[in-house]
Formats: C-alpha cells, structure tokens, sequence
C-alpha cells in the first residue's frame, strides 16, 4: 500500500511540474489565444496534454527542414532580380507587393495572361489538355489526388507525357491523399513518374509536428502555364454528399517562372535534386500583373494573415472574401470591426455545408461577433464554396489555396496569387458575384435560437479554434 502511494504522490508531483513548466515555455512560442488553449488542456490533463503539445504544438519544422530551405534561398534571390527588373509600378498596391515580396520572396511582375475557371470538369479537361501539349516537364503539386474518374484522367496522361520523354514530377501531401496515396504511387511510378510525398509521415524524430501540411495545388506545365487556387486533382464529390465549387486560374508569362520556384523549393526539400537553375521567366504574354506568394512554416510564421490584414486595412470602400473554414483570429475580428467603422462594406461568403465538423462548430460561434461587427454574412447553398478568393475595391484580388483560419495562417504551407490590374481583378469579382448569386443572407435570429446543445458544442469548439 505504501508504495502504491509513493507512485500516485510521483505521479501527482509529475503533473505539477508539468503544469508549471508549461507557464515559462508555452506562451513565449504562442499567440495568447492559442497559449491560453494549450494551458488550460494542459493544466486540466497535464500529462497527454504534453504528448499531444509535443506532437502537434510547435509551429517549428526540423532543423534540417530549415536548413535546407536556407539552402534555395541564393536561387530564389537570383531569380526574384530577373523578375524584377520588369516590375511595373503598382501604385497604391506597392506596399503589399512588397509585403509579400518580403514574405514569398517572388515581386510582382507584369506582362501575363490571366484566365479563371471556375467550372470544375473543364479545370480537369483544360489541365489534361495542357499536360498532352507539353514537351518538356510537367510538374504537379497537391493537396489531394486521388484515383478516382478525375484523379485517373490525369494520371493518364502524365503516364502519356512520361512515355513521349517529358521530365514529370508530382509532390503529394500523403495525409491530404492518405486515401489513395499507396495506389497512386505505384500507379504514377510504373508509368515513368517521379513522385513524392510533400512532407512525408516520417518517424518522429525528424518532424517537429506531424499535422504541418503541404495545402498548395500547383499545377505547371513546360515551366510557361501554370494553374494556381483551391482545385484538388479528386473528384467534385468525393465526400459523399458534399459537391465542391471550386476556382482556378490559369496564367502564362513571367509569373510563371515563380510558380515553378514554389515547386522548385517544396521538391528540393523533399528530394535534394535542384530544379531552380533549369527555371526560365517566359516571354510576356499579356498585361495582367501578377504576384505569386508562398507561405508557411519555412516562409515564416503567419504570412498570408499578414498580407490579409494588410489588404482589409488598405480598403476603401468593399471587401468581399468567399473561404470554406471561417476561424477568424482578434486581429482579423479587429479588422472588420474597424472597416465597419470607417464604412467599408464587408461580404464574407461562407457555406451551408462542411467536410470538418469540429471546425464547423467552430466557425459558427464567431457568427454572432461578426455580424455585430457590420460584416455582411452570404450562405452559399451550392453544395461546398471551396474557393478560397479575396477582392478589395477594384484594384486587388486573391486567389489561391488558403483559408480564413489559423491552419493556413500558421501551419500549413499555402499559395496565394495577387492579382493587380484592374481589368483582371473586375474578372474575378465577376466570378464571386455568380457565386454570390446562388447565396442567401444568414438567418441570424434563426440561428440564435439554435438549442442548448449546439449552443454549448460550438462554444467548445471554440476553445480549440486556435490550436485547429
């Protein structure tokens, strides 16, 4: 008996000290609010909340991740001052080029062409197209890609590209495709396809956290056409009952040339063979001005919140964001709050459905906050808006891969192409006003008078917005 309790005063003395430990490490590696989400798991289940803190808790990649990384910074260099000497003067955007310049290290250039396609089937039709015209290398990467109808269309035809001797390359996030991973890799590889897992489920010890995800989908084609936005290589309904609406553009010109860097990076990471030297920045083939921004751990925390922040900031008179996950932070709630003030009028574009129901919940605490906040809330009823898209005014758009969400704030790595011009930007805003079009106006006194139990399931998922 007495030893029995020799081991539970140990054990009870292990949890303290992992309680206080915590208080001097935690909130110098975290934003309060996700501090304060740690501390409390923590302090309530000291020791699985530092398994699962030591698992999923640091934003950090591996030092050899890193160090690699730094080993393609020179080449980014070298190609950002070819780009650069085209750049165009974006006037009263100039600082957030630089912004994301300073962050993706990519300018904004002018001279591209710019076409969006926001009709699912023909992205996967025009990117097969594409990949059949090409004679030199073909170089994919995805969030998703499965062997399914879509997924095995364009597995056809890279099988087709590799036969005629085109270089092809294709990064997976193997816990995006953990569905069809296995049967893709051996499929592609038989087929004369380089593939690989984008930040590959390794043993622990190389990995700081196993849930930094790779979430860009880039897809480039003879390093001259490049698809950039929030379209997976899987089929439109490949979560039984949810259907995905998506958008994509395509570009040529200079711009490509730092899409092909983003793959360049992301590959020699993974695999150590250097692609940067073979990247040439592709004759102008049109006016649009464009600029690629990667982000992520190895870009440094929270990029794409700060080119967000700076963007709602620099409105005038309307923003219009269409994201599927909506887990917004103090500073982008801060945001709005001070839009409405000034009167900028804020359309948020959100979904009936979700594939996430944790971050579902989630999202729908901050409903009440938001519109409190002037915002204007639009329900897509089309199934799942999965297009990721911001306009400000008529002078800037986004379009890439990341959500309104600490995820691709902090821990995933994410694309976002920034679109300038006018003309191009109306382009886009044309595309959300059909999506807008198939909205309705959230029902917030419906929604408030949800029952207890949704009440009481959401507001818990909220304690876990910060660390989702």
């Amino acid at each position: 008996m007495t030893g029995f309790f020799t081991w539970l005063e140990l054990y009870y003395a292990l949890e303290w000290i992992i309680r206080l430990s915590s208080l001097f490490y935690v909130p110098l590696r975290k934003t309060p609010a996700a501090a304060v989400s740690w501390l409390l798991l923590i302090a309530f289940l000291p020791v699985p909340g530092l398994f699962i803190f030591l698992a999923i808790g640091r934003t950090k990649t591996s030092t050899w991740r890193r160090d690699r990384f730094a080993a393609i910074a020179p080449d980014l260099h070298r190609l950002a001052a070819q780009l650069r000497q085209g750049i165009p003067a974006v006037g009263y955007t100039e600082q957030v080029a630089g912004l994301a310049e300073a962050i993706g290290h990519m300018p904004a250039v002018a001279g591209n062409s710019l076409e969006l396609i926001a009709d699912y089937e023909d992205l996967i039709r025009r990117l097969i197209a594409d990949i059949d015209d090409a004679n030199r290398s073909v170089h994919l990467l995805a969030y998703i890609f499965a062997d399914d109808q879509a997924g095995t269309m364009v597995i056809d035809a890279l099988a087709r590209a590799a036969e005629r001797g085109v270089s092809c390359r294709v990064l997976v996030d193997p816990v995006g495709s953990s569905r069809w991973f296995r049967r893709i890799n051996q499929r592609l590889r038989a087929s004369g396809v380089n593939v690989r897992a984008s930040m590959p489920l390794a043993p622990v010890y190389r990995w700081t956290r196993r849930d930094l995800r790779n979430h860009r989908k880039l897809y480039l084609i003879d390093g001259r056409i490049g698809y950039v936005g929030s379209q997976n290589l899987v089929d439109p309904d490949f979560i039984k009952g949810i259907v995905n609406t998506e958008i994509m553009a395509r570009v040529t010109g200079p711009a490509v040339a730092s899409c092909e860097a983003v793959f360049a990076s992301d590959w020699q990471i993974e695999t150590q063979e250097s692609l940067a030297e073979a990247i040439k920045v592709p004759e102008s083939t049109g006016k649009s001005v464009l600029q690629i921004m990667p982000s992520g751990p190895d870009y440094g925390d929270e990029g794409y919140r700060s080119l967000l922040l700076s963007l709602l900031y620099m409105a005038r008179h309307h923003v219009r964001i269409v994201t599927p996950y909506l887990i917004p932070d103090d500073a982008v709630l801060a945001a709005f709050k001070a839009l409405n003030q000034r009167g900028v009028e804020v359309e948020l574009v959100i979904s009936t459905v979700g594939d996430h129901p944790i971050v579902r919940l989630a999202q729908s605490s901050y409903y009440q906050e938001l519109a409190q906040a002037g915002v204007m809330l639009q329900v897509f009823a089309g199934g799942l808006l999965h297009a990721k898209t911001v306009t400000i005014d008529d002078h800037t758009a986004v379009i890439g891969s990341a959500n309104l969400d600490i995820r691709s704030f902090v821990l995933n790595d994410e694309v976002s192409l920034i679109i300038y011009d006018r003309v191009s930007v109306q382009a886009v805003a044309s595309v959300l006003d059909e999506f807008v079009s198939k909205t309705v106006p959230f029902n917030m006194e419906r929604w408030q008078q949800r029952g207890a139990v949704l009440r009481l399931a959401a507001n818990v998922a909220r304690l876990a917005s910060p660390v989702l």
